[in-house]
Parts: C-alpha cells; sequence; structure tokens
C-alpha cells in the first residue's frame, strides 16, 4: 500500500507542476493499454482506432508543446514525437487500405 501512496503522490506532484506532459503521458499509457488489446483481440477495430488516435494526439501535443516552451532535450523530444507521429499516420493509413 506504501509504493500505491508513493506513486499516486508523484502523479499528484507531477501533474501540479506539468499538467501537459502527464496529460500526454496518460495519453500514452492508453495508446499501449488499446494497441495491446488489438493485438489481441484483432477482430475488434475499434481498439487500434482508438490507440492510433491517442499516438496521433499525443505527438501533435507535444511537438507544439515544445515549439511554444522548449526544454533542454527539444531536438530528441521532437525526432520521437515525429516518429510517434509518423507510426501513428502509417497505421491509419494501413487500417484504410486493409479496410
Amino acid at each position: 500500500m506504501r509504493s500505491w501512496n508513493f506513486w499516486f503522490n508523484n502523479l499528484i506532484f507531477a501533474s501540479q507542476h506539468n499538467p501537459p506532459r502527464v496529460v500526454e503521458l496518460i495519453m500514452l499509457v492508453l495508446a499501449i493499454a488499446m494497441l495491446v488489446l488489438s493485438s489481441l483481440i484483432p477482430e475488434r477495430l475499434a481498439y487500434i482506432v482508438l490507440g492510433l488516435s491517442f499516438v496521433v494526439g499525443a505527438s501533435i501535443s507535444i511537438l507544439i508543446r515544445e515549439q511554444l516552451a522548449p526544454s533542454h532535450q527539444k531536438i530528441i523530444t521532437q525526432l520521437t514525437a515525429l516518429l510517434l507521429l509518423m507510426v501513428g499516420i502509417y497505421g491509419f493509413a494501413d487500417l484504410i487500405t486493409t479496410l
């Protein structure tokens, strides 16, 4: 129980000091969960669409945040966000062509 309290307090602290980053983290964690579910249940396309939507939304949010308030790792963060955006768009394109 003590470790849950530690993680919960850290989440509260992070959300108070950098809310956009916490929202992006939650979106990416949900994207991972949805994409794992879509690989376990391949006939349900809703999971993959929702996961790819989270990936695209989080990557665009990261790119906009880095343009407005650059961090000390600006280039690495932007490259990672661009890679996520390309993977998300490619996933949508692949999904459209397979339907």
